[in-house]
């Protein structure tokens, strides 16, 4: 990869860092549909793990004093269940598939039942919700709006939902290192030069949404996250339906 090619990456990193450093979600998203463009799947899979890793855990460290420990117990519970299964399949979908399923997901958590809407909380909501998620991101990438919609669901404060949010995330996308870099039978490998400035760009953009997010309200917070949610999530389901025809229809021919 030339210079250029990855300073741009690491403004990019930069940006949606600093987008998720302010939400707690949506940089990510944006990320790995980039990587995805540009680097075979299990190469953009490790490189976006490695970059969402360094940028949660040091969103994380910052707000370190408003995890809800709990939940992230319960949460990787369900990540570990998931990596067991995905583990045994090895299965790696196509891009249209994956982005239909981003897309959806987070629609479909806001049609649930008023008794069983996303609880953070609850011990049985955690552990499915950490399975479905952890299945997403061993097929997309990322969790995508699901877990934004279950962690908006709580009596959470922005602090805490970034920060409780940043730690799960952390879990998750070593999951998807461990299964991307070693599980599955083409495992890909990464430049140390692209991972490093990966790490540092994570870093500057989590730090600098920091004293955005403490100006913020937590009505502003949830409002501005649920528009951001569903702003992504109808792009993918557009962007995966686009695909999806143009691959049929050159099939057709």
């Amino acid at each position: 990869m030339s210079p250029l090619v990855i300073a741009a990456l690491g403004v990019l990193m930069v940006a949606t860092a600093f987008l998720s450093g302010l939400f707690g979600m949506a940089g990510g998203l944006i990320l790995i549909g980039v990587l995805l463009t540009i680097l075979p799947l299990p190469s953009a899979m490790v490189l976006h793990a490695i970059t969402q890793m360094a940028s949660n855990g040091w969103r994380a460290l910052l707000w370190r004093a408003h995890i809800r420990w709990r939940p992230v117990a319960v949460y990787m519970i369900g990540c570990g269940l998931a990596l067991a299964i995905w583990s045994v399949t090895r299965y790696v979908p196509d891009k249209p598939i994956a982005l239909l399923l981003l897309g959806v997901t987070p629609f479909m958590a806001r049609l649930t039942p008023k008794g069983i809407k996303p609880n953070p909380d609850s011990i049985w909501q955690g552990t499915f919700y950490g399975s479905v998620c952890m299945g997403l991101m061993l097929m997309t990438g990322v969790s995508g709006p699901l877990m934004d919609t279950f962690f908006l669901g709580g009596n959470f404060g922005r602090r805490e939902v970034v920060a409780t949010k940043a730690t799960c995330q952390v879990a998750s996308h070593f999951t998807k290192l461990i299964y991307f870099g070693g599980i599955i039978d083409q495992a890909a490998t990464l430049d140390p030069v692209l991972a490093g400035v990966a790490v540092a760009a994570s870093m500057l953009g989590t730090t600098l949404a920091r004293r955005i997010l403490e100006a913020m309200s937590d009505t502003q917070f949830r409002t501005w996250a649920n528009r951001l949610i569903t702003t992504v999530a109808s792009y993918y389901i557009l962007y995966g339906g686009w695909l999806l025809l143009a691959r049929n229809s050159a099939m057709a021919d």
